[in-house]
């Protein structure tokens, strides 16, 4: 355990300890991070009452602890997938509030794409579109979309198609799906576009601050992780520049070098310049919505994490956000991690009360993941004890 001079030193009676990780990629979901915390909690404090908060900053299972907190149902609808294959999405409902969740992988995740069939060149958000447009049916007044683990560099131009809007050639042709035939973008027509959107708030989660274009955009940073060769990245991002044009002049604006534009492949860019989305920090609009700071209220203590602490955690990752709310109720928070970046340790311990690695280093990685549950509880319990038995 990593730890600054001053450590928690526990509470007498009956200990509250407030309990919020993000998901364990490829180990464990957040709700299962938050029930193997709240175990290792107990083992050190068998009297502790633990409040679990699953939470997420935009990425995989936002809609579904926001369904959990806010009491939403699932709502399947038949989509193209990224590379146009049917693909059952859903989203979330929450009809007290008319609220809709979606989660832009749902419908054009890497996860649907198999390795070998990787084509960021003409992945497409178009099933992103349907999705948006059944939420617009069923009558929602708010949407949240988070953009994570997508397969698309398309700058959300298949998301605004399925919506209505016409992407047409120089011969007057409509474009075809994918970023890559951008390039041949002659004109652009959003008159289609239901008008409802106009009353519609669309709140983007957003954990990145890329521009659309450039080193530092969609196709450089986010392309290779799609299988985008040196050369694609090339292509896509001056079919993206292209793309960029028509949108600064169908907004009036430079949508191209808002931070956060290269979001999913550039999808954060049109959902701004078509449905005017607001871009925001994931794990603030998750924080809100389900009133984390009322869950804090009485607590000693609280417990976050996710699969790696490292110099982005500092840039609005969960682990961050949540320790920032605490800070701000004047209490301290302990992280957990399977991976702690040795050089980012100075950086986090400004914030943590201290950072723990869930894994010794013994053993295969894979039996590691696979006993992240296990290893997390034990990990929580190892780092709460002595703090009870000085």
């Amino acid at each position: 355990m990593y730890t600054p001079a001053e450590d928690w030193a526990g509470q007498p009676g009956r200990p509250r300890v407030v309990v919020a990780p993000d998901s364990f990629k490829g180990s464990m979901t957040a709700p299962l991070a938050a029930a193997a915390m709240s175990r290792g909690v107990r083992l050190a404090f068998p009297q502790a009452q633990t409040v679990p908060v699953p939470m997420s900053d935009g990425g995989e299972g936002m809609a579904a602890i926001l369904a959990a907190a806010l009491g939403g149902i699932r709502r399947e609808v038949k989509v193209q997938g990224p590379l146009g294959q049917p693909v059952t999405a859903s989203f979330t409902w929450v009809e007290s509030q008319r609220l809709a969740v979606i989660e832009s992988a749902e419908a054009a995740g890497l996860y649907l794409v198999p390795d070998g069939a990787r084509d960021v060149r003409r992945a497409s958000t178009f099933g992103v579109g349907q999705l948006l447009g059944a939420a617009l049916a069923a009558g929602a007044d708010r949407i949240v979309l988070g953009l994570g683990g997508t397969a698309t560099n398309d700058g959300g131009a298949g998301m605004a198609q399925a919506l209505g809007v016409q992407f047409k050639d120089a011969a007057g042709q409509e474009l075809g799906p994918g970023g890559a035939a951008l390039a041949g973008l002659a004109s652009l027509d959003a008159g289609q576009l239901d008008p409802r959107w106009r009353e519609v708030e669309v709140q983007v989660a957003c954990d990145v601050d890329n521009p659309l274009l450039g080193p530092g955009g969609a196709s450089a940073v986010f392309g290779p992780q799609k299988g985008a060769t040196p050369e694609d990245v090339l292509e896509l991002d001056a079919a993206l520049a292209v793309y960029a044009g028509h949108l600064a002049k169908l907004t009036g604006r430079d949508i191209a070098s808002q931070s956060g534009a290269g979001a999913a492949g550039g999808l954060a860019a049109g959902l701004v310049a078509f449905l005017g989305a607001q871009l925001v920090p994931g794990i603030d609009l998750m924080l809100r919505a389900v009133g984390f700071d009322t869950k804090l209220q009485g607590a000693d203590l609280v417990l976050t994490g996710e699969g790696s602490l490292d110099s982005q955690t500092a840039a609005g990752k969960t682990p961050w956000g949540v320790a920032l709310a605490a800070k701000r109720a004047g209490l301290p928070t302990i992280a957990f991690a399977g991976r702690i970046e040795e050089a980012a340790i100075p950086k986090l311990l400004e914030l943590f009360q201290a950072v723990v690695p869930i894994w010794d280093g013994r053993g295969s990685l894979a039996d590691a993941i696979a006993n992240g549950p296990v290893n997390l509880e034990q990990a929580v319990a190892r780092a709460l004890a002595p703090r009870t038995n000085p």
